[in-house]
């Protein structure tokens, strides 16, 4: 009679090799991390990265096995020389396949205030500067823009967004 335990008691390193040939036959995703920093006034951090047309938060992507919280805490010093620890989430966002990237999942996290602007750290920042929610509208690419508001929201009201395309998935938000 043959041994009917399941494979990971009667084999576990068969049960392994299945577990990893799984593991490489499923969808990876890009993930980025990027972090909500004000000041006193309540103006937006954002960065002028030089590899991008426009304007952004403070972040980047993730890198193999790293937590998107370490990720935005990295970038932090790697991008402004900040060394912090960043709070709760505010944002995730699927963004779907567009012209030569696949999908992805961008977290914003909340990053509190900071007393003085912070000076570029790295060669990919032409600049960074504190910008009033409205100025900041005119910085950011359309999408990015909706990423901000729905992460100022939930900074103001604790209550975290789930976005696809930087629509709100059913949390309330002013909009």
């Amino acid at each position: 009679m043959a041994d009917q335990r399941p494979l990971y008691e009667r084999d576990p390193d068969a049960w392994q090799a299945y577990l990893a040939e799984g593991n490489a036959k499923q969808a990876r995703k890009r993930v980025g991390a990027d972090v909500l920093l004000r000041n006193e006034r309540g103006d937006v951090l954002l960065v002028d990265p030089d590899y991008k047309p426009d304007w952004d938060l403070p972040g980047g992507m993730v890198e193999a096995n790293e937590a998107p919280q370490s990720a935005a805490e990295r970038e932090l010093h790697e991008e402004l020389g900040l060394r912090r620890r960043v709070g709760r989430l505010l944002v995730v966002d699927w963004v779907a396949p567009h012209g030569p990237w696949d999908d992805s999942l961008m977290f914003v996290f909340d990053g509190g205030l900071l007393d003085a602007e912070p000076t570029p750290a790295d060669g990919e920042l032409r600049g960074s500067g504190f910008f009033p929610a409205d100025r900041a509208r005119t910085l950011l690419r359309p999408y990015l823009w909706s990423r901000l508001r729905h992460a100022l929201d939930a900074a103001e009201d604790g209550c975290p967004r789930y976005l696809v395309d930087g629509m709100d998935q059913g949390s309330t938000s002013r909009g």
